[in-house]
């Protein structure tokens, strides 16, 4: 038995792919257990702590400051102290190696950019959308994102085993990276100037969809080759992060068929 195991078993919680406790995050980190986020409690500036943090810093992990209170709720032991790991089902690709892969089918690239989609179930429905509609890739910002932890695994229904995924430090400079290839970027925005159905989804293709609450930010946005707006007809004037990205990804199928 661990020392910081509580009321829940450890190896259940470790199932759901919430790592607690000190020691227990040092040994992930040790075995180079694929991480998705480290949280830390706020205010706390001890030794062991500091230790994790500039490991997980090294190792490329997000570190968050959060807290007591976050750190109590996300907790299955009760016995967290101090800290939370998120494990990444699996590991994290580069952009490169999904435009490639792409090439290597000769296939115009077919790309989702997730502009700080928060919620995990979101998330693991634009993956499982984006697999069955042959999309070569999801691309998600290091922070304020969702990561591939347990809860999108789960909700993706195994998509996350086949849609490679790379996490970028900065989207705006990743969608300039993506258009200096010749990838066009869309944009999906209510205010969007370019009709669903007038665009031309047929070649190398980015579409951006913006968080639950605020859509794209404006930096991501001012990156877009084109803003489309999705025909709205009834009384509420937006849809879901996961049925917008649904709708146009198989626009593009359709288009490319």
């Amino acid at each position: 038995m661990r020392e910081n195991e509580g009321k829940r078993p450890v190896p259940q919680a470790e199932a759901d792919g919430i790592i607690e406790g000190r020691n227990a995050v040092i040994e992930a980190l040790r075995t180079d257990t694929p991480i998705d986020k480290i949280y830390l409690a706020k205010g706390e500036t001890d030794k062991t702590l500091g230790h994790i943090a500039s490991r997980a810093r090294e190792a490329g992990i997000v570190v968050v400051e959060a807290d007591r209170r976050k750190l109590d709720a996300m907790s299955r032991t009760h016995s967290h102290q101090g800290v939370i790991a998120l494990a990444a089902v699996r590991e994290y690709v580069s952009v490169q190696s999904i435009l490639d892969a792409a090439a290597e089918k000769g296939e115009p690239p077919l790309l989702v950019v997730c502009d700080e989609i928060s919620d995990p179930h979101n998330l693991g429905a634009i993956l499982r959308t984006a697999e069955c509609a042959g999309a070569h890739g999801v691309i998600i910002p290091k922070r304020r994102s969702a990561g591939l932890t347990a809860i999108v695994a789960k909700t993706s229904a195994g998509a996350v085993s086949y849609v490679p995924v790379a996490r970028v430090a900065n989207l705006s400079a990743t969608l300039k990276e993506l258009k200096k290839q010749g990838v066009w970027v869309f944009g999906t925005a209510a205010e969007g100037t370019t009709a669903l159905y007038d665009a031309d989804l047929k070649g190398p293709a980015a579409i951006v969809i913006g968080s639950e609450g605020d859509g794209m930010s404006r930096l991501v946005a001012e990156n877009c080759d084109f803003l489309v707006s999705i025909p709205m007809r009834g009384r509420i004037s937006s849809l879901n992060a996961s049925a917008a990205a649904a709708i146009l990804l198989y626009e593009a199928v359709r288009q490319r068929q």
